[in-house]
Protein backbone atom coordinates (compact mmCIF):
# COMPACT_ATOMS: atom_id res chain seq x y z
CA UNK A 1 0.00 0.00 0.00
CA UNK A 2 1.53 3.65 -0.83
CA UNK A 3 -0.50 7.04 0.83
CA UNK A 4 1.29 8.67 -2.37
CA UNK A 5 -0.09 10.52 -5.27
CA UNK A 6 -0.08 7.98 -8.17
CA UNK A 7 2.82 9.71 -9.88
CA UNK A 8 4.92 9.91 -7.13
CA UNK A 9 4.62 6.14 -6.51
CA UNK A 10 5.51 5.22 -10.25
CA UNK A 11 8.51 7.64 -10.57
CA UNK A 12 12.13 6.75 -9.60
CA UNK A 13 13.23 10.17 -8.32
CA UNK A 14 16.54 12.29 -8.63
CA UNK A 15 19.42 10.30 -7.71
CA UNK A 16 22.23 12.61 -6.98
CA UNK A 17 26.39 11.84 -7.57
CA UNK A 18 27.70 9.61 -5.00
CA UNK A 19 29.08 11.17 -1.61
CA UNK A 20 31.15 8.24 -0.50
CA UNK A 21 31.14 7.23 3.31
CA UNK A 22 34.14 5.72 5.12
CA UNK A 23 36.82 5.09 2.62
CA UNK A 24 38.57 8.37 0.93
CA UNK A 25 38.08 9.27 -2.52
CA UNK A 26 39.45 12.12 -4.78
CA UNK A 27 35.77 13.47 -5.30
CA UNK A 28 35.23 14.37 -9.26
CA UNK A 29 32.07 13.07 -9.92
CA UNK A 30 29.59 15.96 -8.53
CA UNK A 31 31.47 19.42 -10.22
CA UNK A 32 32.26 20.69 -7.03
CA UNK A 33 35.19 22.89 -6.55
CA UNK A 34 37.96 21.67 -5.52
CA UNK A 35 39.57 25.23 -4.18
CA UNK A 36 38.02 26.96 -1.30
CA UNK A 37 35.47 29.22 -1.30
CA UNK A 38 36.62 33.45 -0.80
CA UNK A 39 38.31 34.19 2.89
CA UNK A 40 35.90 36.95 2.83
CA UNK A 41 33.41 34.14 3.52
CA UNK A 42 35.28 33.24 6.38
CA UNK A 43 35.55 36.17 7.98
CA UNK A 44 31.52 36.82 7.67
CA UNK A 45 31.13 33.57 9.39
CA UNK A 46 33.72 34.12 12.01
CA UNK A 47 31.78 37.65 12.35
CA UNK A 48 28.47 36.42 12.82
CA UNK A 49 26.27 37.55 15.50
CA UNK A 50 24.62 33.73 16.67
CA UNK A 51 22.18 35.66 19.17
CA UNK A 52 20.49 36.86 15.58
CA UNK A 53 19.28 33.28 14.88
CA UNK A 54 16.40 33.50 17.41
CA UNK A 55 15.11 35.60 14.51
CA UNK A 56 13.20 34.85 11.16
CA UNK A 57 15.69 35.75 8.02
CA UNK A 58 14.80 38.49 6.01
CA UNK A 59 12.51 36.60 3.42
CA UNK A 60 13.75 38.73 0.13
CA UNK A 61 17.43 37.79 0.71
CA UNK A 62 17.42 41.69 0.70
CA UNK A 63 21.48 42.11 0.37
CA UNK A 64 22.11 39.01 -1.92
CA UNK A 65 19.59 40.53 -4.25
CA UNK A 66 21.30 44.07 -4.20
CA UNK A 67 25.13 41.97 -4.28
CA UNK A 68 24.20 40.29 -7.52
CA UNK A 69 22.72 43.32 -9.19
CA UNK A 70 26.14 45.38 -8.57
CA UNK A 71 27.85 41.68 -10.17
CA UNK A 72 25.39 40.43 -13.09
CA UNK A 73 23.27 44.11 -13.49
CA UNK A 74 19.66 45.36 -13.06
CA UNK A 75 17.86 45.99 -10.30
CA UNK A 76 17.94 44.45 -7.36
CA UNK A 77 14.06 43.70 -8.03
CA UNK A 78 15.11 41.35 -10.97
CA UNK A 79 16.44 38.80 -8.47
CA UNK A 80 15.05 36.23 -6.50
CA UNK A 81 17.23 34.32 -4.06
CA UNK A 82 16.58 30.23 -3.79
CA UNK A 83 17.69 27.82 -1.23
CA UNK A 84 20.51 26.06 -4.32
CA UNK A 85 19.29 26.89 -7.90
CA UNK A 86 17.47 23.36 -7.86
CA UNK A 87 14.65 25.57 -5.32
CA UNK A 88 14.41 28.02 -7.48
CA UNK A 89 13.64 25.26 -10.90
CA UNK A 90 11.04 23.89 -8.08
CA UNK A 91 9.33 27.21 -7.67
CA UNK A 92 9.79 27.44 -11.51
CA UNK A 93 7.59 24.32 -12.35
CA UNK A 94 4.83 25.33 -9.77
CA UNK A 95 4.59 28.89 -10.67
CA UNK A 96 4.47 28.37 -14.93
CA UNK A 97 3.25 24.74 -15.39
CA UNK A 98 -0.32 23.61 -14.63
CA UNK A 99 -0.35 20.23 -13.68
CA UNK A 100 -1.13 18.29 -16.55
CA UNK A 101 0.09 21.49 -18.14
CA UNK A 102 3.97 20.50 -20.17
CA UNK A 103 7.33 21.11 -19.24
CA UNK A 104 9.76 21.40 -22.04
CA UNK A 105 13.51 20.54 -21.31
CA UNK A 106 16.81 19.43 -23.50
CA UNK A 107 17.73 16.28 -23.48
CA UNK A 108 20.61 14.95 -22.57
CA UNK A 109 20.60 17.47 -19.95
CA UNK A 110 20.56 17.74 -16.29
CA UNK A 111 18.22 14.93 -15.03
CA UNK A 112 16.71 16.96 -12.70
CA UNK A 113 14.17 18.43 -15.26
CA UNK A 114 12.01 15.54 -15.61
CA UNK A 115 11.85 14.77 -12.25
CA UNK A 116 10.44 18.10 -11.39
CA UNK A 117 8.01 17.96 -13.93
CA UNK A 118 6.54 14.28 -12.81
CA UNK A 119 6.72 16.00 -9.14
CA UNK A 120 4.25 18.82 -10.15
CA UNK A 121 1.89 15.97 -12.21
CA UNK A 122 3.34 17.85 -15.73
CA UNK A 123 4.10 16.32 -19.33
CA UNK A 124 7.57 16.21 -19.65
CA UNK A 125 8.56 17.40 -23.52
CA UNK A 126 12.59 16.25 -23.61
CA UNK A 127 13.79 17.86 -26.89
CA UNK A 128 16.52 16.13 -27.95
CA UNK A 129 19.65 18.20 -28.62
CA UNK A 130 21.76 17.24 -32.22
CA UNK A 131 24.36 14.63 -32.84
CA UNK A 132 27.36 16.74 -31.78
CA UNK A 133 25.17 18.24 -28.29
CA UNK A 134 23.56 20.98 -30.08
CA UNK A 135 20.52 22.71 -30.28
CA UNK A 136 18.09 21.63 -33.44
CA UNK A 137 17.04 24.99 -35.46
CA UNK A 138 14.95 27.41 -33.76
CA UNK A 139 12.28 26.46 -36.06
CA UNK A 140 12.47 22.61 -34.92
CA UNK A 141 12.52 23.60 -31.44
CA UNK A 142 9.57 25.76 -31.37
CA UNK A 143 7.39 22.96 -33.30
CA UNK A 144 8.61 20.76 -30.54
CA UNK A 145 7.89 23.33 -27.85
CA UNK A 146 4.19 23.76 -29.10
CA UNK A 147 1.80 23.63 -26.04
CA UNK A 148 4.85 23.86 -23.53
CA UNK A 149 4.67 26.17 -20.62
CA UNK A 150 8.11 26.41 -19.81
CA UNK A 151 11.76 25.07 -21.17
CA UNK A 152 14.83 24.77 -19.11
CA UNK A 153 17.69 25.22 -21.08
CA UNK A 154 21.35 24.46 -19.12
CA UNK A 155 24.03 26.65 -21.25
CA UNK A 156 26.56 25.48 -20.80
CA UNK A 157 24.92 22.24 -20.81
CA UNK A 158 25.48 19.39 -18.22
CA UNK A 159 26.47 16.22 -18.40
CA UNK A 160 28.35 16.99 -22.07
CA UNK A 161 29.85 20.75 -21.35
CA UNK A 162 29.52 22.43 -24.33
CA UNK A 163 27.65 25.58 -24.92
CA UNK A 164 24.53 26.11 -26.83
CA UNK A 165 23.66 28.78 -29.50
CA UNK A 166 22.92 31.90 -28.13
CA UNK A 167 21.59 33.02 -31.58
CA UNK A 168 19.01 30.18 -31.40
CA UNK A 169 18.15 30.80 -28.00
CA UNK A 170 17.44 34.37 -28.84
CA UNK A 171 14.84 33.53 -31.69
CA UNK A 172 13.40 31.34 -29.31
CA UNK A 173 12.76 33.59 -26.71
CA UNK A 174 11.53 36.06 -29.29
CA UNK A 175 9.02 33.67 -30.47
CA UNK A 176 8.32 31.40 -27.65
CA UNK A 177 4.44 31.30 -25.73
CA UNK A 178 6.42 30.37 -22.43
CA UNK A 179 8.80 30.73 -19.95
CA UNK A 180 12.53 30.40 -21.05
CA UNK A 181 14.68 29.27 -18.48
CA UNK A 182 18.26 29.29 -19.12
CA UNK A 183 20.67 27.04 -15.85
CA UNK A 184 23.61 28.61 -15.82
CA UNK A 185 25.57 27.30 -13.72
CA UNK A 186 28.33 27.01 -14.87
CA UNK A 187 29.14 30.10 -16.80
CA UNK A 188 31.80 31.20 -14.69
CA UNK A 189 33.92 28.96 -16.42
CA UNK A 190 32.76 29.84 -19.47
CA UNK A 191 33.11 32.73 -22.17
CA UNK A 192 29.26 32.56 -23.09
CA UNK A 193 25.88 34.03 -21.16
CA UNK A 194 22.55 34.95 -22.10
CA UNK A 195 22.33 37.30 -19.07
CA UNK A 196 21.73 40.28 -21.57
CA UNK A 197 18.61 38.59 -22.64
CA UNK A 198 16.73 39.65 -18.92
CA UNK A 199 16.52 43.43 -20.57
CA UNK A 200 15.93 42.44 -24.06
CA UNK A 201 12.36 39.49 -23.01
CA UNK A 202 10.09 39.90 -20.56
CA UNK A 203 9.96 35.68 -20.37
CA UNK A 204 13.25 34.96 -19.92
CA UNK A 205 14.82 33.86 -16.68
CA UNK A 206 18.68 33.32 -16.14
CA UNK A 207 19.38 31.25 -12.68
CA UNK A 208 23.35 30.92 -11.66
CA UNK A 209 24.27 28.94 -8.34
CA UNK A 210 27.20 29.70 -5.82
CA UNK A 211 27.92 25.73 -5.83
CA UNK A 212 30.60 25.66 -8.79
CA UNK A 213 32.16 28.85 -9.15
CA UNK A 214 31.99 30.47 -5.70
CA UNK A 215 33.23 27.06 -4.29
CA UNK A 216 29.95 27.31 -1.45
CA UNK A 217 27.80 23.90 -2.67
CA UNK A 218 27.39 23.05 0.69
CA UNK A 219 25.42 26.78 1.62
CA UNK A 220 22.83 26.20 -0.97
CA UNK A 221 22.27 29.76 -2.53
CA UNK A 222 20.76 30.17 -6.25
CA UNK A 223 19.94 33.54 -8.23
CA UNK A 224 17.38 33.65 -10.25
CA UNK A 225 17.61 36.79 -12.85
CA UNK A 226 14.37 37.91 -14.69
CA UNK A 227 11.62 40.67 -15.27
CA UNK A 228 10.05 42.03 -12.55
CA UNK A 229 6.70 40.56 -13.22
CA UNK A 230 8.27 36.84 -13.67
CA UNK A 231 10.25 37.26 -10.04
CA UNK A 232 7.11 39.36 -8.60
CA UNK A 233 4.91 35.92 -10.14
CA UNK A 234 8.04 33.32 -8.03
CA UNK A 235 7.62 35.54 -5.09
CA UNK A 236 4.11 33.99 -4.88
CA UNK A 237 5.47 30.20 -4.84
CA UNK A 238 8.80 30.53 -2.88
CA UNK A 239 8.83 29.83 0.96
CA UNK A 240 8.20 32.70 3.14
CA UNK A 241 11.78 32.15 3.96
CA UNK A 242 13.85 29.76 2.08
CA UNK A 243 17.08 31.33 2.77
CA UNK A 244 18.57 31.17 6.12
CA UNK A 245 20.63 34.10 7.74
CA UNK A 246 23.70 32.34 7.68
CA UNK A 247 23.86 31.65 4.00
CA UNK A 248 22.78 35.06 2.81
CA UNK A 249 25.40 36.36 5.06
CA UNK A 250 27.88 33.92 3.76
CA UNK A 251 26.21 34.61 -0.15
CA UNK A 252 26.80 38.54 0.07
CA UNK A 253 30.65 37.87 1.04
CA UNK A 254 31.37 35.50 -1.35
CA UNK A 255 29.44 37.90 -4.02
CA UNK A 256 31.77 40.89 -3.62
CA UNK A 257 34.61 39.20 -3.67
CA UNK A 258 34.64 38.95 -7.02
CA UNK A 259 38.52 38.89 -7.86
CA UNK A 260 38.90 35.48 -5.99
CA UNK A 261 36.26 33.55 -7.53
CA UNK A 262 37.23 34.75 -11.39
CA UNK A 263 41.26 33.31 -9.98
CA UNK A 264 40.03 30.08 -9.15
CA UNK A 265 37.99 30.16 -12.30
CA UNK A 266 40.82 30.40 -14.21
CA UNK A 267 42.61 27.74 -12.40
CA UNK A 268 40.23 25.26 -13.09
CA UNK A 269 39.68 26.17 -17.01
CA UNK A 270 43.57 25.48 -17.03
CA UNK A 271 43.00 22.29 -15.33
CA UNK A 272 40.28 21.25 -17.56
CA UNK A 273 42.64 22.51 -20.93
CA UNK A 274 46.04 20.47 -19.66
CA UNK A 275 43.40 17.22 -18.67
CA UNK A 276 41.56 17.17 -21.83
CA UNK A 277 44.58 17.46 -24.17
CA UNK A 278 46.27 14.24 -22.65
CA UNK A 279 43.49 12.25 -22.93
CA UNK A 280 43.01 13.15 -26.35
CA UNK A 281 46.52 12.08 -26.27
CA UNK A 282 45.66 8.61 -24.60
CA UNK A 283 43.21 7.81 -27.06
CA UNK A 284 39.72 9.36 -25.74
CA UNK A 285 37.06 11.73 -26.84
CA UNK A 286 36.76 14.86 -24.69
CA UNK A 287 34.05 16.74 -25.81
CA UNK A 288 34.82 20.79 -26.07
CA UNK A 289 33.93 22.08 -22.31
CA UNK A 290 33.09 25.64 -21.35
CA UNK A 291 32.61 23.89 -17.51
CA UNK A 292 34.36 22.65 -14.89
CA UNK A 293 34.06 19.17 -15.95
CA UNK A 294 34.76 17.42 -18.89
CA UNK A 295 32.74 14.47 -20.95
CA UNK A 296 34.83 11.67 -21.81
CA UNK A 297 34.29 8.75 -24.49
CA UNK A 298 37.33 6.36 -23.08
CA UNK A 299 38.74 3.60 -25.97
CA UNK A 300 37.07 1.28 -23.16
CA UNK A 301 33.90 0.32 -22.47
CA UNK A 302 33.02 3.15 -20.05
CA UNK A 303 31.47 1.30 -16.99
CA UNK A 304 34.57 -1.10 -16.60
CA UNK A 305 36.48 2.69 -16.44
CA UNK A 306 34.18 4.26 -14.16
CA UNK A 307 34.66 1.23 -12.22
CA UNK A 308 38.61 0.78 -12.54
CA UNK A 309 38.89 4.60 -11.56
CA UNK A 310 36.77 3.65 -8.37
CA UNK A 311 39.19 0.59 -7.49
CA UNK A 312 41.80 3.22 -7.53
CA UNK A 313 40.34 6.12 -5.33
CA UNK A 314 38.81 8.07 -8.25
CA UNK A 315 35.01 9.04 -8.34
CA UNK A 316 33.66 9.74 -11.52
CA UNK A 317 30.24 10.45 -13.04
CA UNK A 318 28.48 7.35 -15.03
CA UNK A 319 24.92 8.01 -16.78
CA UNK A 320 23.54 4.47 -17.63
CA UNK A 321 21.35 6.71 -20.51
CA UNK A 322 20.81 6.38 -24.06
CA UNK A 323 23.07 7.99 -25.86
CA UNK A 324 25.36 9.07 -23.20
CA UNK A 325 26.03 5.50 -21.69
CA UNK A 326 29.66 5.38 -23.39
CA UNK A 327 30.81 8.05 -21.26
CA UNK A 328 32.37 8.97 -18.07
CA UNK A 329 31.98 13.00 -16.66
CA UNK A 330 35.04 14.20 -14.88
CA UNK A 331 34.90 16.82 -12.88
CA UNK A 332 38.15 19.09 -12.83
CA UNK A 333 39.90 18.75 -9.45
CA UNK A 334 43.30 20.05 -8.09
CA UNK A 335 46.21 20.08 -10.37
CA UNK A 336 47.65 17.02 -7.98
CA UNK A 337 43.90 15.54 -8.04
CA UNK A 338 44.11 15.46 -11.81
CA UNK A 339 47.63 14.44 -11.83
CA UNK A 340 46.66 11.16 -10.30
CA UNK A 341 43.63 10.61 -12.22
CA UNK A 342 45.61 10.89 -15.27
CA UNK A 343 48.40 8.24 -13.81
CA UNK A 344 45.32 5.65 -12.87
CA UNK A 345 43.54 6.58 -16.58
CA UNK A 346 47.12 5.70 -18.08
CA UNK A 347 46.96 2.41 -15.96
CA UNK A 348 43.34 0.90 -16.58
CA UNK A 349 43.86 2.20 -20.94
CA UNK A 350 47.38 0.60 -20.48
CA UNK A 351 49.04 3.84 -22.13
CA UNK A 352 52.58 5.46 -21.26
CA UNK A 353 52.24 8.24 -19.32
CA UNK A 354 53.69 11.65 -20.13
Amino acid sequence: MTYSRKNIAAMAGYVPGEQPQGRTFVKLNTNENPYPPSPKVGEALASFDVSRLRLYSEPSAARVRRAASEVLGLRPENYLIGNGSDDLLTIALRTFVDQGGVAAYTEPSYSLYPVLAELQGAQRRPVELTADFGLPSADELLARLEGATLFLVANPNAPTGNLLSRETLREVARRFAGVLWIDEAYADFSGQTCLDFVGEFPNVVVSRTLSKSYSLAGLRLGIACSSESIIFEMNKVKDSYNVDMVAQALAEAALRDQAYMRGNAQRIVATRRRVTERLREMGCDVLPSEANFIFVRPPQPAPAVFAGLRERGYLVRYFALPRIDDRIRVTMGTDAEMDGFLSAMAEILGVGQA
